[in-house]
């Protein structure tokens, strides 16, 4: 499960790489710069409940010992 929750992390991170290149600083709430900046906000929100998902499955192993 480790390894599956690296990979989408990894992925989510790509995706924000990827969605500040489609980002026009100058206009950011117009067009194409919108749909990034929304790509951007839902990758950030996947990596922190990925996040949360890796802490909650450490301290369900520390319970279990």
């Amino acid at each position: 499960m480790k390894i599956f929750t690296t990979i989408l992390i990894v992925l989510a991170l790509g995706l924000v790489i990827f969605n500040l290149t489609l980002l026009d600083f100058n206009k950011p709430f117009e067009g194409n710069s919108m749909v990034a900046l929304i790509g951007i906000a839902a990758s950030l929100c996947a990596i922190f409940i990925l996040l949360i998902f890796r802490m909650s499955k450490k301290i369900e192993e520390k319970l279990k010992n």
